[in-house]
């Protein structure tokens, strides 16, 4: 279990630093011009949370994966950290239109990729957590 915390400890924090590019990349400056400022804003500062989440959730495995592994306390945080990666995976299918995917090949595998990753995230840290 140590090195899959390992391994997800990088992965999160690249999953987070990948959301530096967000703005440029989804082109907010335009898409989000329609937007009144507060919602904007809104945007910004919870793309940065969420980034910042992701962030402090990698640091955690990657610093103290024996601490989630071996105690009580390590395993109720492995627990929230499962529920939160379901409930993501559950909302990669059922929050996300498949329209936004499917018959796009760059998108369709983006789909599945980030689809896989948030089944092995939930995997481990339920397993760690039972």
């Amino acid at each position: 279990m140590y090195i899959h915390l390992h391994i997800i400890g990088i992965l999160l924090i690249s999953l987070a630093l990948i959301h530096i590019i967000f703005p440029k990349y989804f082109n907010w400056k335009k898409e989000l011009k329609s937007l009144s400022p507060i919602n904007r804003q809104i945007m910004f500062v919870h793309t940065f949370f969420i980034a910042l989440t992701v962030f402090l959730m990698g640091l955690l495995c990657l610093t103290s994966s024996s601490e989630l592994i071996e105690t009580l306390l390590g395993k109720k945080i492995a627990l929230g950290l499962g529920l939160f990666w379901v409930i993501r995976l559950f909302a990669q299918f059922f929050i996300f239109p498949s329209k936004l995917w499917k018959g796009k090949q760059f998108e369709t595998i983006i789909h599945i990729s980030f689809s896989l990753l948030w089944f092995y995230f939930s995997s481990i840290f339920l397993i760690i957590a039972f």
